[in-house]
């Protein structure tokens, strides 16, 4: 992700402050309480949109996730990309040259481009009036791009994290339920064939009633740092600055989230506490490798090398999710979620069932890992990676995952089925992060998660083994 309007010292104080006060506020245990629905609006936790025969695709940001997502739903059948907006015009014209080729002269002929300025997306929108829109951009443009495309009718399919605060997640929501507009949080890691495994095993009871998991996001990139004036690390460092707390939860979050049917039915996201380590590691970066005077030694970096956050659900679950983006060690994006009949874990992948895992183990004291899980896959492998996997390896994207949520997204919206990730789980994914900003300001204070679905979560079908 990188920008379309570059984030600045002085937008980032901004948001700061923002968020600063909704901490002050937040402090004490948060109520629950929702503000009721708009007049007219419904509730989107099984939306089905009209099918859609062609969908026309536009796409704001394409730099590091946006030209992967224009260059592959290009390549999907039933799909037209309308138009592509980007602060810069060399970024606009790849993508461009890409989703051509694609068409093979048949599709994406006649994309508009749009790069003048900073609210050239505005002006997109407005003109081109596409399905679909795909945002890809600084964080703090997640919301407000999103919103602006619903009412004007399009579809909203957005990068990680859906919202910064309550309640830019709130207005998504009541923007989505009045206008009858899809706003999916693109969170591809459910797409992974570990996470698919594991969603079919939990959904077949392999492993008992769930109890707990484990959701993490480690992932050292202080090297954006040396992106000083122009990609992701031009914005995104200005946030490892001032803010505490988990400020990339749902990697880790999403897949256990769902294995648990939380905002589905079962369960949902109650109350959660959180503390961070202090904060070194950025600051050290940039002692080594940039000159005294470079604006990265002219911040503090002390919100929290890393952060440990534990949720506890409606009905006494426990999810610890913790996330490091700074620290030297291995990338790892531990996936853990255990029952009263075994445990499923990832990085590396690996099983243990209570009286052992056929051909493996004889018992749960050992795990079934590397090519004594072939008779967990034969079994369990999930229906959608069997369709779609060999394809999503050859097209790419994080192991084929990013090609297997693209197509579905496209899929549903021709098909006029709900889409896999529905606009609530997107909002309580991302409410994590101002959540444990507000629980690590007063010292682990827990803080109750607001209920996006006003209470229709009980009614919300759990995801379906999808073919």
């Amino acid at each position: 992700m990188r920008n379309i309007i570059g984030d600045s010292r002085r937008h980032f104080i901004k948001l700061a402050s923002a968020v600063a006060a909704g901490v002050a506020a937040g402090c004490s245990r948060q109520t629950r309480e929702a503000p009721s629905r708009l007049s007219g609006a419904k509730y989107m936790g099984d939306f089905k949109a009209p099918r859609l025969d062609t969908v026309r695709c536009a796409f704001i940001g394409v730099g590091a996730r946006g030209v992967g997502h224009a260059r592959q739903i290009a390549q999907i059948e039933g799909t037209e990309v309308v138009a592509i907006c980007d602060l810069f015009e060399d970024l606009a014209l790849r993508s461009q040259k890409h989703c051509q080729e694609a068409g093979k002269g048949q599709r994406h002929q006649e994309i508009k481009l749009y790069f003048e300025n900073g609210d050239s997306w505005k002006r997109m929108l407005e003109e081109v009036r596409p399905d679909a829109v795909f945002v890809c951009t600084p964080w703090r443009l997640h919301a407000p791009m999103a919103i602006e495309a619903m009412k004007l009718g399009a579809h909203a399919f957005v990068e990680v994290p859906l919202g910064l605060t309550n309640q830019e997640l709130w207005d998504i929501v009541d923007t989505s339920e009045a206008t009858g507009r899809h706003c999916m949080m693109m969170e591809n890691v459910n797409y992974g064939r570990e996470e698919l495994l594991y969603l079919n095993m939990c959904r077949q009871g392999v492993i008992g009633e769930l109890l707990h998991g484990e959701a993490s996001y480690i992932h050292e990139l202080r090297g954006q740092m040396n992106q000083a004036d122009r990609g992701t690390g031009s914005w995104r460092t200005f946030h490892y600055a001032g803010r505490y707390g988990n400020l990339y939860p749902t990697h880790g979050l999403g897949p256990v989230a769902q294995y648990m049917n939380l905002a589905r039915g079962n369960d949902n996201f109650q109350r959660l506490v959180s503390y961070s380590s202090p904060g070194r590691g950025r600051n050290l970066y940039a002692e080594k490798n940039f000159p005294p005077d470079h604006k990265w030694n002219k911040l503090n970096f002390k919100g929290g090398d890393i952060n440990t956050s534990i949720i506890k659900t409606t009905f006494g679950r426990t999810v610890m999710v913790q996330w490091d983006e700074t620290s030297p060690r291995p990338y790892s994006r531990h996936n853990m979620i255990q029952g009263t009949k075994g445990t499923l874990a990832g990085f590396p992948t690996r099983v243990a069932i209570e009286g052992g895992v056929e051909g493996a183990t004889d018992d749960h004291h050992r795990w079934a890992e590397g090519e004594k899980l072939e008779s967990v896959y034969e079994k369990y492998e999930h229906p959608l990676y069997k369709r779609l996997g060999a394809l999503a390896i050859k097209v790419g994207g994080h192991g084929g995952m990013d090609f297997i949520m693209r197509y579905r997204i496209i899929e549903c919206l021709r098909e006029g089925q709900p889409l896999d990730q529905n606009l609530y789980e997107g909002a309580f994914w991302s409410v994590v992060t101002p959540l444990s900003e507000a629980s690590v300001k007063g010292d682990g204070v827990p803080q109750e998660f607001p209920d996006f679905t006003r209470g229709e979560w009980k009614n919300t079908d759990p995801l379906g083994i999808v073919g």
